[in-house]
């Protein structure tokens, strides 16, 4: 990622431009570009294309793209990950630990801050609480996206962050269950087959129509793309939807809930 980032800072000073320049002509983030040439950020296949022809380069960097080896095609954060959630025209979220981040009150996401290991200072938990509130901001989009979000049973029994958090967290899960484009679903314990046992993922759809998945493990990340491992994971989650309660019953079972805190 690094060598890509340089070898496009080259192109870019050869041709007369700064890292202002190019990012304006190709509607992004000065930031974007900056990350890209310091190799912070994947170069994307699609970006690369039309770097090459505003460049010149005559496919070099959709070449070093294409064959960069495969550890350097998963982010090491969840950076690109952000943005492509920013910008998505669909999300669907699968998770079986915690509330999805886009769901969760500030004090639950610090709760669940405060449990990881190596500890973060008080600080860091602020700003990581401050990030993962700004993403919440596509649950109210105008016009509303398609949001839908499965939660096994499991993640809404644990009282994470004490009797407080934890209820205010239900009451927060229940209002957004109200909102135009949110469907929110438990799958239940009584379900004796489960076709997501791998763990969560999240699916998102971007304004070009290309679907793309996201999955997380211990100790990192991954962005995918290939079309036949999305469709994998597409399935699944059409079928935990089926399997899962549907809106009024999730929103029954979150009142009964919030009936016992």
């Amino acid at each position: 990622m690094r060598l890509v980032g340089r070898q496009l800072a080259r192109f870019r000073e050869a041709a007369g431009l700064t890292q202002r320049a190019l990012a304006a002509e190709f509607n992004l983030a000065e930031q974007t570009v900056a990350s890209i040439e310091q190799g912070r950020r994947p170069l994307k296949p699609d970006l690369a294309a039309r770097f090459d022809d505003r460049l010149d380069t005559k496919g070099a960097l959709s070449v070093a793209v294409d064959n960069m080896p495969e550890v350097d095609l998963i982010p090491a954060w969840a950076e690109e990950f952000v943005d492509q959630e920013r910008e998505a025209l669909a999300l669907s979220s699968y998770e079986n630990q915690v509330i999805p981040g886009q769901l969760q009150t500030a004090d639950y996401a610090r709760a669940v801050f405060r449990s990881r290991i190596p500890v973060f200072s008080e600080g860091e938990i602020e700003a990581q609480t401050e990030i993962r509130l700004q993403r919440q901001g596509i649950l109210h989009s105008a016009p509303p996206r398609s949001l839908s979000f499965v939660i096994w049973e499991a993640v809404l029994q644990v009282r994470l962050g004490g009797d407080g958090v934890y209820g205010a967290q239900l009451r927060h899960l229940r209002d957004l269950s109200e909102l135009p484009g949110v469907t929110l679903q438990v799958m239940p314990f009584t379900r004796t087959t489960h076709p997501a046992l791998d763990g969560p993922f999240v699916l998102l759809e971007t304004p070009e129509h290309q679907h793309l998945a996201y999955t997380e493990t211990q100790r990192g990340s991954q962005l995918v793309s290939d079309p036949d491992e999305v469709s994998i994971l597409t399935q699944r989650y059409a079928m935990l939807r089926t399997q899962a309660l549907n809106l009024e019953d999730t929103k029954g079972l979150l009142d009964r809930l919030l009936g016992e805190v």
